[in-house]
């Protein structure tokens, strides 16, 4: 806490920046970290340039001193959402507020939907993002404060998870959407594994409470990697984009650097069988109104027993559900049909019900559905878009998706390598050969493995093999590219176009640069190991070079023609000895 005297220097300045409204809104993004994308903007608030009250942690301890934290925060928040009605396209925004101020009536009216409306603002576009400058003093209160939001349509987000009032047991009492890490948490966590185990241990329990985490203030490409490669879903920091007057396009850099992350981790997600995407296997199902009469609702389940339930929706937003079992539990009983026949659905839906993104994956939604409680174990699951409503998909339909994606893979994957096999190479040629743009198709084969395994045994010659897939993985792993391994010594890789040639030199670089880990220094120095050949006879044999053969995906139409042709033009390249490529 600063010194009374500062506060009376201060006091003069403060005032006049309430009067005369002086306060500059910036934005900072709020990114995916899956793909890049911008999910909202935090609005940021700053006092005049040329003042000491420029820096919002000193604006705020000055009201808090003099008695004005409503009248700060009430001239941040205006000014923000004045400064986004003037924006050509709507967005997220999410708003910082002392949970103390959230009790005073005020507060409520600033945040109906009436005030919204005047500046053309959704409420399903705010975020209130709850801040660590107040505590709690009346938890069932604050409670039923924020659930009293959440029903009209905003969002909740707890700042510093973890820290001061925002403790595990608040954090299950209001299950806000998203949890904002501190950037305490995340600077240096590529280096620190308490702060990786910390960090992991949040995002086991976001997933499991369908929850978003946001990483705050990431400042290097090694911290964003390491957030990425933990599974942190969103994040925002200097090293992303700084805090703007203006909504600023993110730079393409890091868009890069997000997808080259993501398709690093999920090396052998996309190159499955089947979509992992969960609006794959959602169906769309007709929603519900919430003034439509019980009675309608019994007739149309009575009428289609394969329906479970229904979503129910207002402007397109999911506000509710209501089960087959929900609607009978009330329905049941002498009086219960007469009751409730004649009441509206919105009086009896349930507010509180797994939602998922149409972009979820199977895996993490599996994950969510079972961690429910026993008794709506076996609801449906709701699926959105852009916040609005999608689809659903039942319990039924997910655990058989999840059966199917673990089969395909222990049937298709080559278990030494782990990576795709002849099924799913073809399936990807096949594909690459329909498209508009051009690939790179690469055929990769070991000369002289055979000798290796004789020599060496096939131990051995296994570790030859993981050794390249490794060096593949690491070579190629732009988004669109693919990696099969055909069997044995044969690998094939779809490239995106790009300098083809550079990429084989670097990938026989690496091989060439590994293969003392493979040889005795003996063979090493001779330079060839000497074995029977194919005859019985006894032949010496040079070590293991790579032959790379390349052709144009633009040159064919069928797949047996690109087969052909490649094997062709491999032979050839086997011939000119040692690691070499030859371009079709």
């Amino acid at each position: 806490m600063r010194a009374s005297t500062d506060y009376q220097i201060l006091e003069h300045p403060f005032f006049h920046i309430l009067k005369e409204r002086q306060i500059r809104t910036v934005f900072q993004p709020i990114i995916s970290l899956r793909n890049g994308t911008v999910y909202g903007y935090e609005a940021l608030s700053r006092g005049p340039q040329d003042s000491p009250l420029h820096e919002p942690e000193l604006l705020f301890d000055c009201a808090e001193e003099y008695g004005k934290m409503w009248e700060l925060e009430l001239l941040c928040r205006s000014t923000a959402i004045e400064a986004v009605s003037q924006l050509e396209e709507p967005i997220k925004l999410f708003l910082n507020v002392n949970p103390q101020i959230m009790y005073d009536e005020k507060f409520r009216v600033g945040f109906t939907k009436e005030f919204l409306n005047s500046y053309h603002i959704d409420p399903h576009n705010i975020i209130i993002e709850i801040t660590e400058k107040g505590s709690v003093n009346n938890v069932p209160d604050f409670i039923r404060i924020v659930e009293h939001y959440k029903k009209q349509g905003y969002k909740i987000a707890i700042d510093d998870a973890g820290a001061g009032y925002s403790g595990l047991n608040l954090i299950s009492d209001i299950h806000p959407h998203f949890l904002k890490l501190d950037m305490k948490l995340i600077h240096g966590i590529e280096k620190d594994t308490m702060k990786q185990a910390l960090v992991k241990s949040l995002s086991e329990f976001a997933s499991l409470t369908n929850i978003s985490l946001i990483a705050e203030g990431i400042e290097t490409k090694a911290e964003l990697n390491k957030l990425i490669d933990i599974g942190v879903q969103y994040g925002q920091g200097f090293y992303l984009q700084k805090p703007d007057s203006s909504i600023l396009p993110i730079r393409d850099s890091v868009k890069f650097d997000i997808k080259e992350a993501n398709a690093r981790k999920n090396q052998l997600l996309d190159r499955r069988i089947t979509d992992l995407f969960i609006c794959n296997i959602s169906t769309t199902q007709k929603c519900l109104t919430p003034k439509i009469m019980i009675s309608q609702v019994y007739d149309l389940m009575e009428k289609d027993k394969t329906i479970t339930g229904f979503c129910i929706t207002e402007n397109e937003y999911l506000i509710g559900i209501i089960t087959r079992s929900r609607l009978y539990n009330f329905l049941s009983g002498q009086y219960g049909y007469n009751l409730y026949a004649r009441k509206t659905i919105d009086l009896i839906m349930s507010t509180e019900f797994l939602q998922v993104d149409y972009h979820e994956s199977v895996h993490v939604v599996s994950k969510l559905a079972m961690a429910r409680n026993t008794e709506h174990l076996y609801d449906f699951i709701s699926i959105t878009h852009d916040s609005r409503y999608y689809g659903i998909v039942t319990v039924k339909d997910l655990l058989e998706k999840t059966i199917q994606v673990e089969v395909n893979n222990a049937r298709h994957l080559n278990p030494l390598s782990e990576l795709p096999g002849n099924i799913l190479i073809e399936k990807r040629l096949e594909a690459c050969l329909m498209e508009e743009d051009e690939y790179n198709i690469l055929y990769f084969d070991m000369n002289n493995f055979k000798a290796y395994n004789d020599v060496y045994g096939f131990e051995n010659g296994d570790r030859c093999i993981k050794n390249f897939a490794r060096i593949m993985r690491n070579r190629i792993h732009k988004e669109k590219d693919f990696i099969g391994h055909i069997g044995g010594d044969d690998f094939m890789a779809i490239v995106q176009k790009c300098n083809i040639e550079k990429l084989c030199r670097n990938i026989i670089s690496d091989f060439s640069s590994a293969l003392p880990k493979f040889y005795n220094q003996n063979d090493l120095n001779r330079g060839f190991i000497t074995t029977k050949n194919r005859h019985g006879v006894e032949e010496d044999f040079p070590l293991l070079s790579i032959a790379i053969a390349c052709v144009s995906s633009k040159t064919y139409q069928t797949v047996y023609q690109l087969s052909e042709d490649i094997t062709h033009l491999k032979k050839a390249c086997k011939q000119k000895g040692g690691s070499a490529y030859l371009m079709g």
